[in-house]
């Protein structure tokens, strides 16, 4: 029998517009093998590794009369070719051109006549690397099904072959036949049909949103949450990356404490202050940015299972950009976790990190589920952050170097950032709509200063802010204050991340008491 489509599944497909596609993505970096790239490889690779994940060969197809939920059936005309392409960047190949490319894939909705994700292997990076591009429906990945991503990475150059599965969809059955069966297990299980038709209403009941939003935009308003990040959407984004050391983080939580999430969320704080500064727009002590931070628990009556071992559960923060120290704004975003980590039901970064393959692909995808349940005037901005293994991955024999995820954006939100941990560094994705934000590569820059300015604050020998917000013993007060606001002085990258660096840096695991000894 046919399996139908979750609530917030169909919620998704028919809230989706032009301006609101509706997909998750990532973007890996890879080193070229000495052997050059070996395409047909890579696509052998993928097309053994789709057995794993039945749903990328499976398309939605409505039912007569759409008064039940659509079902996911085999897509009986399956193209291997059309979901995988390949593409390449005019010399010199730059990641400035690679994210102008990623954008305007990002922009397009996928064909939902198809199975909901494409793959794209994008050549001629500079420095001899190329890409790939995973673009997936958020009703595709939702935790038993797990990102293809997740799947086409190893963790050597030369994995076990993988055992052969001969694949063939199952036979075409009639719109009639499926409404058959659908109500057959309506009738069997009344409490799943009753889930249905409440599904159905939210369905409707968004849409009917969306409408009324239209018309408000007619009469001047555009629906947008309060804040400066909240537009009116066009039809194109902007996309922008950034590379931090993953040791920046540990030495601050090692010096205030917290945990590595933490010093993310304080980081991202202090560099939207001073992007909001540098756009003129109003900043007080108290102006916070609403933000849904999804985070991983344990033991959730209310939230989705998944196949990963935890559920993904939103936690509404407000990040304190107002704050002009930063050591402050740290203290303030421990703060505001304590009532999660006091649940005792957190799931520890490590653990998240041990899952196999590329896990991050995945959970970004939980969090963008997350986020697309709540309602966009409910907060201003998502911040997803997941940690990977802090070893080297290898997809067709071409080692992993960087993952940048790149999450949808809500109707009227600008911006949403993901945070992605792998093998001793951080990277940021940052998603915007291209006429909001046409600075968004300033705010790239604002991040990595704040992260020199908590990591300055934080360096031994400096007076510091004690975890209760009073200044140390035999500090006056405005003592510590010029020592936390002192212009930070400019560091030589490091040329290696360390090898041994903690991986806790995920917002799914913002507790303090994970640090090593």
């Amino acid at each position: 029998m046919s399996e139908r489509l979750r609530p917030l599944d169909m919620q998704f497909l028919s809230t989706e517009t032009a301006t609101t596609p509706m997909h998750v993505a990532t973007l890996d970096l890879f080193e070229t093998p000495p052997g050059g790239l070996d395409f047909d490889r890579l696509v052998a690779t993928i097309c053994d590794r789709i057995a794993f994940v039945p749903r990328y060969r499976q398309r939605v197809r409505t039912l007569p009369g759409g008064l039940l939920s659509p079902v996911w059936v085999d897509d009986d005309s399956f193209d291997l070719s059309y979901h995988v392409r390949r593409s390449a960047l005019p010399r010199p190949g730059t990641m400035a051109q690679l994210r102008d490319l990623v954008a305007r894939i990002m922009s397009r909705r996928l064909d939902h006549q198809r199975p909901l994700w494409e793959t794209y292997l994008i050549e001629g990076v500079d420095r001899g690397r190329y890409a790939i591009l995973t673009k997936s429906h958020q009703s595709l990945v939702d935790g038993t099904t797990v990102d293809l991503g997740q799947l086409i990475v190893d963790d050597t150059p030369d994995p076990a072959p993988t055992p052969a599965v001969t694949w063939s969809p199952d036979r075409r059955r009639s719109g009639t036949e499926l409404l058959g069966e659908a109500l057959l297990a309506a009738v069997r299980d009344p409490a799943t049909a009753a889930s249905l038709v409440t599904g159905q209403v939210r369905a409707a009941r968004r849409l009917a949103e969306q409408v009324t939003s239209s018309a408000a935009a007619m009469l001047g308003w555009d629906g947008s949450p309060p804040g400066p990040l909240g537009t009116e959407l066009s039809e194109q984004r902007r996309f922008e990356t950034l590379d931090t050391r993953l040791a920046d983080y540990l030495s601050v939580r090692h010096e205030h404490g917290g945990s590595v999430n933490d010093v993310i969320l304080a980081t991202l704080a202090g560099a939207l202050r001073a992007w909001l500064l540098m756009r003129a727009e109003p900043v007080s002590r108290s102006t916070t940015i609403k933000t849904l931070v999804p985070v991983s628990v344990t033991d959730d009556e209310f939230a989705e299972p998944t196949s990963l071992g935890s559920q993904v559960t939103p936690h509404l923060i407000d990040l304190p950009v107002g704050e002009p120290n930063p050591v402050m704004r740290l203290h303030q975003v421990s703060y505001a976790f304590r009532s999660h980590v006091e649940t005792g039901r957190a799931v520890s970064a490590s653990k998240l990190a041990e899952i196999s393959g590329f896990a991050p692909t995945t959970f970004h995808a939980l969090g963008a589920r997350v986020a697309g349940a709540h309602s966009p005037r409910s907060y201003e901005l998502v911040i997803t952050n997941v940690p990977g293994p802090q070893f080297p991955l290898f997809a067709a024999g071409a080692r992993l170097l960087a993952s940048y995820p790149l999450l949808p954006l809500a109707p009227g939100h600008a911006l949403a950032i993901g945070v992605t941990s792998y093998d001793g560094q951080v990277f940021y994705g940052l998603d915007a709509d291209r006429d909001a934000m046409p600075d968004l590569d300033v705010l790239g820059q604002c991040i990595a200063e704040a992260l020199d300015e908590l990591v300055e604050a934080s360096a031994p020998g400096r007076v510091r802010t004690s975890r209760g917000g009073a200044s140390r013993p035999g500090a006056s007060r405005s003592q510590s204050s010029r020592a936390l606001t002192r212009k930070p002085k400019k560091r030589p990258r490091a040329k290696k991340a360390a090898e041994s660096a903690d991986p806790d840096v995920s917002t799914t695991d913002p507790r303090p008491d994970l640090e090593p000894g």
